[in-house]
């Protein structure tokens, strides 16, 4: 999946929501995409191959990882179980002036948690699994909050962040470029679209801009379009009571064989069994 999430996380009066991911979920692979929230994940199982604005580590059973707003990411599973929550910065505002402070650097970007803690950690790891636990409880909203302000002022206390003038700004010209890019194939995934006219948008040559885009995401342009294409379509075949073909058409592929074909490599089924599969 290429885009910028814009999903509305959890409630207007709890902007945090979690997710709970194995290898029946749709969206197992966790396919590249950024958002404004922060993300924590927690790998319950296996070993989750992580990939932040191109720095690559592996987080295994036990371990927790923060994605800071902004940040482009993806994930690749193997045998893996994962949780993650996803919460709006806004659930972080506070009146006190230490907090806030700090709070204020990392939304200005001046600051970023870090990224992976093991799970020999400690208290964080403590504090991160309990914020996952009453997560995956109905109705504790208090709780929830008071896991959160746990987690957070840890990391305040033990300074487990970094101020981002530590980190070379080579890449930012590239995720710039990146994020436009993926914003246009959100935009325009359901129209027949050219290597041409992506290029362009990275003001590349098709040939450097191939380079460029498979050093970023190890993918090809049009591999990631076509994943993109085929979440699209997962979506409408689990919300929707459109025909197979009129989702493929909908999702700019212009052959039902091929679509099928796709779909299948892609996600191990074929669409009608995918939709029988969810209970759609």
């Amino acid at each position: 999946m290429i885009y910028n999430e814009l999903k509305e996380r959890g409630s207007a009066s709890l902007p945090m929501e979690l997710y709970k991911i194995d290898e029946n979920h749709p969206k197992y692979e966790m396919a590249y995409h950024w958002h404004g929230e922060f993300e924590i994940i927690r790998i319950i199982s296996g070993t989750l191959k992580i990939q932040l604005n191109h720095r690559s580590f592996d987080a295994t059973s036990g371990d927790v990882v923060f994605v800071n707003p902004e940040t482009v990411h993806g994930a690749t599973p193997e045998n893996c179980v994962y949780d993650c929550i996803v919460l709006s910065q806004e659930l972080l505002a506070t009146e006190d002036s230490i907090c806030s402070g700090f709070i204020s650097e990392l939304t200005d970007k001046n600051a970023v948690i870090k990224d992976h803690f093991k799970n020999t950690d400690g208290e964080i790891i403590d504090a991160t699994n309990r914020l996952f636990d009453v997560m995956d409880r109905e109705g504790c909203y208090f709780e929830a909050l008071g896991a959160l302000y746990t987690v957070f002022g840890i990391i305040i206390r033990d300074k487990l962040y970094e101020a981002s003038s530590a980190f070379p700004n080579v890449n930012i010209g590239k995720n710039t470029k990146l994020k436009k890019v993926f914003s246009y194939m959100r935009q325009n995934y359901g129209s027949q679209i050219t290597l041409k006219q992506i290029s362009a948008v990275a003001d590349m040559s098709p040939k450097y801009f191939c380079y460029f885009f498979k050093e970023m995401t190890q993918k090809s342009p049009m591999a990631y379009l076509n994943n993109y294409r085929i979440e699209r379509a997962a979506g409408k075949l689990m919300s929707t009571d459109l025909t197979v073909t009129d989702i493929a058409y909908g999702c700019g592929f212009n052959d039902l064989s091929y679509f099928i074909k796709t779909f299948k490599l892609i996600k191990g089924i074929s669409p009608n069994k995918f939709r029988k599969k969810y209970n759609v």
